[in-house]
């Protein structure tokens, strides 16, 4: 790891509360980890008996809706976007619901429930290969086992059998 500002080799260095933290000698300054953020969406149909699943090119497993933040937007706003980006649908309504590190891409992940409008969806043919409805657990069977898609859909799922 480098420092951000001077590009020195940072070290570990012990800060009081907080433990070991990478630290610039030549800034004098403790250098704490600085990852992206993203957005990931649980999508419903209206009914919210449906989850909207993408398959993106070249990938073989289903995942949830997901994208960076833009320096300067909110999260809100990335959910909405990101969403009408990938699929030329409006969201209806969407709810925050947990975040998690994601350690594969090294990203902060925070997790939506979101009602998608009715229509057929237009995908990005650039990202997405494919999008399918699915029952809640033949979508719980198409994400990838342990993952962090698996993660927040059971999450979703539980919120939504709550209402």
């Amino acid at each position: 790891m480098y420092c951000t500002e001077c590009g020195e080799k940072l070290t570990l260095m012990f800060a009081s509360g907080e433990g070991l933290v990478p630290y610039c000698k030549n800034c004098g300054k403790f250098r704490f980890a600085q990852f992206p953020t993203a957005v990931s969406m649980v999508v419903t149909n209206r009914a919210k008996d449906r989850i909207l699943l993408a398959k993106h090119v070249d990938q073989d497993d289903y995942i949830l809706f997901a994208g960076y933040i833009k320096k300067g937007e909110t999260a809100e706003k990335a959910v909405t976007r990101e969403f009408k980006e990938e699929t030329k649908l409006n969201t209806v309504k969407y709810k925050y619901m947990s975040s998690r590190y994601h350690e594969p891409k090294s990203v902060l992940m925070l997790n939506f429930l979101m009602v998608a409008e009715d229509g057929e969806p237009v995908l990005d043919e650039n990202e997405i290969e494919e999008v399918k409805w699915f029952t809640f657990d033949e979508a719980l069977e198409a994400v990838r086992k342990d993952s962090t898609a698996e993660a927040f859909l059971k999450s979703a799922i539980s919120e939504i059998k709550k209402i």
